[in-house]
């Protein structure tokens, strides 16, 4: 074993303690270039899990009943020293998920900007008071924290997905189990020791690993003391997750799958065109739910922007992402590279043309080269699966309201990307499509002052802006008269 490339502690976190699980099981963490081990982490049982439970509803009421202005000063200093630290944690997010260095530096400074963000929020707990249409009394609003939360995170952005969630619910005066995925639970533990010495009582965040996660999860989900599920993956497990929560009626926030398109008129601006497409396609090596998933372009720029993007592509340096120069790491695991194959093949099969790409290199490490496909036929699975990889399935198209058609042909409904230089015409289309973000010349949204998530099958709630406080507390009416 290589052993974490900064310190980190591998036990569960439960009420302040770090230890073992309780029956002594382990995950092993894999270094996505090399397939080596680099450690083994603890690996939470049931009985770990309602432990979690039972130290954060302990802890509850004297959170809840701290003052906003204290809440704020701790996540103030826990993204002071998440910024302190920042080069470490991007190299430690590199080292087991395998996203080039590059990445995983712009998602520590996105996952610290949550601390901060809602640092700000949680003294903006601003209730309502009006009259009643009678006169009789008063209506008096308040907001109050909807109480323990189970927080389970993916391994795409490992810092990012967690500060999102335990942010808000922090400010919020919430506490909370976090639930990371088992490929990347390092930089979840090394968050959780970030947070308990930026003052963070004991109990108020809890980390739990396990490869035992639906078990795991299940069980805190049917515990009655738990009041909120928060879950960011696949639409599937969300739907399982959702029809779990329903036993306990659990308040729900899902951000889920996405086949987000990627739509290209004639009059884009070329240049802005195949910059917002390569980082809406390779950013994170595709490995992102906002990841555009569907290429779009009208035919009178098709060849030209195809080309382009094609030359775009072909400089990215493929190769382990702690190495100087790389642009592209390897996928998170074997089972994402063979379906990265199996999309190629699928394709290619029904009549797509492979343009560049499309094979794994010799070698360790689960690698994928940047791909790209034309000619690409509705069938198709890689226009109707979430990709998850560096693969660009490219279709041309002649009129809007086709193109329109073609983009909310889906189940999902998360994000949408819009290159034309018509603000008339981009904003009707953003209108028009099925989903819960638009990208309108812009290949990136993310942003925690604004408010993500999705429609359709891509998911239930908010998370960032004011929208992510909102999720995580209660509204209680009074009627009052004085």
């Amino acid at each position: 074993m290589s052993g974490p490339i900064i310190p980190v502690r591998t036990g569960l976190h439960i009420d302040g303690a770090w230890g073992a699980a309780s029956d002594g099981a382990t995950i092993e963490v894999l270094d996505p270039s090399s397939e080596e081990v680099i450690t083994t982490v603890a690996s939470a049982s049931i009985d770990d899990g309602l432990a979690a439970v039972e130290a954060a509803d302990r802890a509850l009421p004297a959170w809840a009943a701290t003052a906003p202005r204290q809440r704020a000063e701790i996540l103030r200093r826990a993204f002071e020293l998440m910024k302190e630290r920042a080069e470490g944690l991007a190299k430690l997010i590199t080292q087991e998920n395998g996203k080039a260095l590059k990445d995983a530096r712009g998602e520590v400074a996105y996952a610290a900007e949550f601390f901060r963000w809602y640092s700000e929020e949680a003294v903006r707990n601003i209730s309502e008071i009006s009259t009643n249409p009678g006169g009789t009394n008063r209506i008096l609003v308040l907001q109050q924290p909807v109480g323990v939360s189970i927080l389970v995170t993916p391994w795409n952005f490992p810092a990012a997905m967690a500060t999102r969630k335990i942010a808000p619910a922090l400010a919020a005066g919430c506490t909370v189990i976090l639930k990371p995925a088992s490929e990347t639970p390092l930089t979840a533990l090394a968050i959780g020791e970030l947070l308990e010495e930026a003052g963070v009582p004991k109990g108020v965040v809890n980390v739990i690993p396990s490869h035992r996660s639906s078990r795991v999860v299940s069980a805190i989900v049917n515990d009655p003391r738990v009041r909120k599920l928060s879950f960011t993956g696949s639409t599937k497990v969300g739907s399982v997750l959702l029809r779990e929560a329903a036993n306990t009626i659990v308040n729900c926030s899902m951000e889920l799958g996405g086949n987000a398109p990627f739509i290209v008129f004639d009059d884009a601006d070329l240049d802005e065109a195949v910059a917002g497409a390569m980082v809406a396609k390779m950013r994170n090596g595709g490995e992102a739910c906002t990841a555009a998933n569907r290429f779009y372009v009208q035919d009178g720029i098709a060849n030209t922007f195809t080309q382009r993007l094609a030359q775009a592509m072909r400089a990215l340096r493929v190769g382990p992402g702690l190495e100087a120069g790389t642009d592209l790491g390897p996928l998170i695991n074997k089972s994402a590279q063979n379906n990265m194959v199996a999309l190629v093949k699928d394709a290619t099969a029904k009549g797509a043309k492979l343009m560049i790409g499309g094979r794994c290199p010799d070698g360790p490490g689960f690698f994928f080269p940047p791909t790209i496909l034309t000619d690409v036929t509705d069938d198709a699975e890689v226009m109707n699966d979430e990709i998850f990889g560096p693969i660009a399935p490219i279709q041309r198209f002649s009129t809007t309201d086709e193109v329109i058609a073609k983009a909310n042909n889906t189940p999902y409904g998360l994000i949408s990307y819009i290159f034309t230089r018509d603000l008339a015409k981009g904003l009707g289309v953003a209108e028009s499509i099925e989903s819960g973000m638009i990208g309108l010349n812009r290949g990136i949204v993310s942003d925690p002052a604004a408010p993500f998530g999705g429609v359709k099958q891509s998911g239930v709630g908010r998370e960032g802006a004011h929208d992510g406080m909102l999720e995580i507390r209660e509204k209680k009416y009074i009627a009052v008269a004085w």
